[in-house]
């Protein structure tokens, strides 16, 4: 048996590994690479690898890091089975063309400057064509129920705790070119414990070979129990100067979760009735996800919406789908809260908002997650003074907050006490989706804790016999 690291090896995007067992290939995730735009449209569109020798993919969940490149491996030949969670699938069902859309926008806006200067035109890595047919290809698998999916493979979906759908990808692997029959871990991207909206990560055991993501290796999240008096404080602080709070956020789960404690504040009397409103056609949908798949969150967020007190249709909330209801938020008067995709504040109606918001200093801009290194939401998390927003540049003077605890990646320590849980050998450990000075960071702690094994920082297309 063979890995090699395709992706998300040195970096926090662009998650794809390659399993060669038994003459078959198995590719976990196919993500989007994003961060410089040159950089990223080179990487994506090439794969170190034959797509159409691809047997099948496993999915671990729907950010599109880890799922975006989906359609560009269709385009360029494969037609096998995408293996995911229900959940997953019906994210993707909507998160894939909407990722199409926004190819096609991007080359469109590049191709307007190419032909002023006479370079030639590109096209976009994807089509909404693609993406459909990349959409019939899925089968759907719940938790805990195993599936052979090749020769000797058998694959079993657990709990991440990340997103709605995140898997923890377990593969049980009789390689028969050695006779032995192994187990490897794919931990996917793992969720903080004690999340109001999704269960926590489950624990595994008998795992020979883990690869394990290190997103925030080294860095500590504020904890959960803070999180209701510090976004009160940064919300009614906003309101007090009669400013907006904008929050770049994904569409899907940071979205749904900061609906859900804003819901709760207002029950507790922390927040005051304030507009607010969730602009992104994405966003909106996923909401409408979510309600259908109950069974993936923790019981207390569906009682609620059985008992119609429905942290997603609060009073005050709007959902915005209609481009010129998104435009009219421009002359938006007061304060209000502006909930907008995406996430890193690289594309999509967020990049308007902040447009229009950023050189107010009676305005707030709030990041709830990560962002990758170089994308515009990386920029302003870190001080710059000055930022290009659409061919345009402008002044920070809004005021910048940070508050990782709604982050859905689980810190340097909760993913300490995450691989405490993942029982057997561990023989060989791969940490992935990190910057590498991050990365090592953790694999320091986890080989300290796990001395028995060899603990390594993945590099791209590094290439492993297990």
């Amino acid at each position: 048996m063979k890995i090699q690291f395709c992706g998300a090896a040195g970096t926090t995007t662009g998650s794809q590994h390659l399993i060669e067992v038994n003459g078959q290939r198995i590719l976990l995730d196919c993500g989007l690479y994003q961060g410089r735009r040159n950089e990223a449209l080179e990487r994506n569109r090439h794969f170190p690898f034959d797509a159409a020798k691809i047997d099948c993919v496993v999915l671990s969940h729907c950010h599109i890091d880890h799922s975006g490149n989906l359609p560009n491996l269709v385009k360029q030949g494969f037609n096998g089975n995408i293996y995911a969670t229900p959940a997953t699938r019906d994210l993707c069902s909507i998160m894939l063309p909407d990722s199409a859309k926004i190819q096609e926008g991007d080359v469109e806006w590049l191709n307007k400057k190419r032909k002023k200067t006479g370079e030639p035109l590109l096209e976009p890595t994807y089509t909404n064509a693609d993406a459909e047919r990349t959409i019939g290809l899925f089968v759907t698998v719940g938790y805990h129920r195993p599936m052979h999916i090749a020769d000797g493979v058998k694959l079993t979906f657990i709990d991440a705790g990340h997103v709605l759908g995140s898997a923890q990808v377990v593969l049980d692997i009789n390689d028969h070119d050695t006779g032995n029959q192994r187990r490897l871990l794919f931990s996917g991207d793992v969720g903080r414990p004690n999340n109001d909206l999704l269960n926590d990560a489950e624990p595994c055991d008998g795992v020979d070979f883990l690869v394990m993501e290190s997103t925030y290796g080294g860095r500590h999240h504020e904890l959960a129990a803070h999180t209701s008096d510090r976004i009160c404080e940064i919300i009614n602080d906003a309101l007090e100067r009669r400013g907006k709070v904008i929050i770049p956020a994904f569409a899907v789960e940071r979205t749904q979760q900061l609906l859900l404690t804003l819901d709760r504040l207002r029950h507790e009397g922390c927040l005051p009735f304030v507009a607010t409103f969730v602009d992104s056609p994405l966003a909106v949908d996923a909401t409408n996800i979510f309600r259908l798949h109950l069974d993936a969150m923790k019981p207390t967020v569906g009682q609620a919406i059985y008992t119609k007190d429905d942290p997603f249709g609060f009073d005050g909330l709007e959902l915005v789908r209609d481009r010129r209801d998104s435009q009219e938020l421009n002359h938006l008067k007061g304060p209000a809260i502006i909930i907008s995709a995406s996430g890193m504040a690289e594309n999509g109606r967020i990049l308007h908002h902040l447009r229009n918001n950023i050189q107010n200093p009676n305005n707030t801009i709030l990041f709830v997650g990560y962002c990758a290194e170089n994308t515009l939401g990386w920029k302003l998390r870190n001080g710059f003074e000055k930022v290009n927003i659409l061919g345009d540049e402008f002044a920070v003077r809004a005021k910048i907050e940070i508050l990782d605890s709604f982050s859905g990646h689980a810190d340097h320590n909760e993913m300490l006490g995450w691989f405490s849980r993942v029982g057997g050998a561990k023989e060989r450990v791969f940490l992935v989706h990190g910057e590498r000075e991050r990365s090592q960071i953790l694999c320091d702690a986890v080989q300290q804790a796990h001395p028995a094994g060899k603990v390594e920082v993945a590099r791209l297309l590094q290439q492993e016999t297990l």
